[in-house]
C-alpha cells in the first residue's frame, strides 16, 4: 500500500525539528556561557545558579515566544493550502458539468501554478477531443439518413414477403441514427450550457404511448398508461426524455408475451416507469447492459445493443438515473427533483 506524502505534515515536522534543535543548541550555549561565568563558585552552586538563570531568562521567554509562533505557523500553513482545498471542492461540485470546466488560477500560490496550468491544458484537450468525436458522430448519423431513406423507397418497389421485414429493419436503423444524433445534440447542449426547458413527464409519457400504441397492438399486445399521484415537471430536453421512454417501451414489448399488457406510468413525483410481463431485470444485469455493445434479453435488437446504453446516457445528461425493480418487473427513469 502506497503511503501518501503530506506537504503540510512535512512542513510542521520540519519546523518542529528546527524549533527543538534551536532550543537545545541555545540552552547548551547558555549553559556553556554560565559555566565560564560562574567559575568563582563551586561546581554544585554554579550548576544551581546556571539552571535558575536558564529557566528565568531563557526557557520562559522561549515558551512565551514559541507558543504564538507555533500557532501562527499552523495558521499560515493552513491558509497556504486553502486555495488547493477550495479548488478541490469546486472540482467535486462540477460533477455533471465537466465540459468547459477549468481550475481558477487567480488565487493559487505561485508554486502550484505550473500544475494548475497543466491540468487546465489537459481539460482543454479533452474538451476538444470530445467535440471532435461528437461532431463526427453527428456527421456520420446525418450522412446515413439519406441512403437509408433511399433504401426504404427502393424496398417499397419490391413485391415479396421479405420486403416488409427489411423495411422494419431499415426503420429500426433510422431510429437508432436519430437517437445517436439526439445524443450528439445533448452533448453539444451540455458543452454550450444551453438552458433546458420545463417538461411535463405526464405529457411526454402520454404522447409516447399514443405514438407506439398502434405498433404494440399490431403485435397482439396491450399498452396502458396511468399517473401515480402528482407527476413532476422537470428541466431537460423533451425529445430526449421521449426517446428514453420509447426505448424502455420497446424493450418491454419484446419480453412481454402475446396477449400481455405493458404498463407505462408517470409519478409519483419525478419519475417515469414501464412494467412488462417478462422475467424482470436484475440490477447487476442492468449495469452490464448499459455498457455499449452488450446484449441480452433486454438489450434492444432495434438499437444494435445500444438501447439501454442510450437511455442511461440520456438520464445522466439530465442528472437522473435508470433504475430497475426486478420484483415488480419495472424499469424506471428517475429525475432529480426541481
Amino acid at each position: 500500500m502506497t503511503v501518501q506524502r503530506s506537504i503540510s505534515r512535512r512542513l510542521k515536522r520540519g519546523l518542529g525539528l528546527i524549533g527543538v534543535a534551536g532550543t537545545v543548541l541555545l540552552l547548551a550555549a547558555v549553559a556553556f556561557f554560565y559555566s565560564v561565568t560562574f567559575t568563582h563558585l563551586d561546581a554544585r552552586a554554579a550548576m544551581i545558579r546556571a539552571i535558575k538563570e536558564m529557566l528565568e531568562h531563557v526557557a520562559l521567554p522561549l515558551v512565551v515566544l514559541l507558543v504564538p509562533v507555533a500557532i501562527m505557523v499552523l495558521r499560515v500553513i493552513r491558509q497556504a493550502f486553502a486555495p488547493l482545498e477550495d479548488a478541490a471542492a469546486r472540482i467535486e461540485a462540477a460533477q455533471g458539468h465537466e465540459r468547459g470546466f477549468r481550475i481558477d488560477a487567480s488565487q493559487m500560490p505561485a508554486e502550484a501554478l505550473p500544475f494548475v496550468y497543466a491540468v487546465n491544458d489537459l481539460l482543454a484537450r479533452l474538451d476538444q477531443a470530445a467535440r471532435r468525436q461528437e461532431a463526427f458522430a453527428a456527421d456520420v448519423a446525418h450522412e446515413l439518413r439519406t441512403p437509408l431513406a433511399l433504401l426504404s423507397l427502393e424496398l417499397d418497389r419490391l413485391d415479396y414477403d421479405d420486403g416488409a421485414r427489411l423495411k422494419e429493419d431499415v426503420a429500426a436503423m433510422r431510429r437508432l441514427i436519430d437517437q445517436l444524433m439526439l445524443l450528439a445534440q445533448i452533448d453539444a447542449a451540455e458543452a454550450a450550457q444551453t438552458a433546458p426547458e420545463q417538461v411535463s413527464l405526464a405529457d411526454v409519457a402520454s404522447e409516447v404511448v399514443s405514438a407506439v400504441a398502434p405498433g404494440i397492438i399490431a403485435q397482439g399486445k396491450l399498452i396502458a398508461f396511468d399517473t401515480r399521484g402528482q407527476a413532476a415537471v422537470v428541466n431537460g430536453r423533451r425529445e430526449a426524455i421521449a426517446a428514453a421512454l420509447r426505448n424502455l417501451i420497446e424493450n418491454a414489448a419484446r419480453v412481454t408475451p402475446a396477449g400481455g399488457t405493458i404498463q407505462v406510468f408517470a409519478g409519483p413525483h419525478a419519475l417515469l416507469g414501464v412494467r412488462d410481463e417478462g422475467p424482470g431485470l436484475a440490477l447487476e444485469r442492468l449495469r452490464d447492459l448499459v455498457q455499449r455493445h452488450r446484449r441480452a434479453d433486454h438489450a434492444s435488437k432495434d438499437g444494435a445493443g445500444l438501447g439501454l446504453a442510450i437511455v442511461d446516457r440520456i438520464m445522466a445528461a439530465h442528472g437522473g438515473t435508470l433504475e430497475t425493480d426486478p420484483a415488480d418487473r419495472e424499469l424506471v427513469l428517475r429525475f432529480p427533483a426541481t
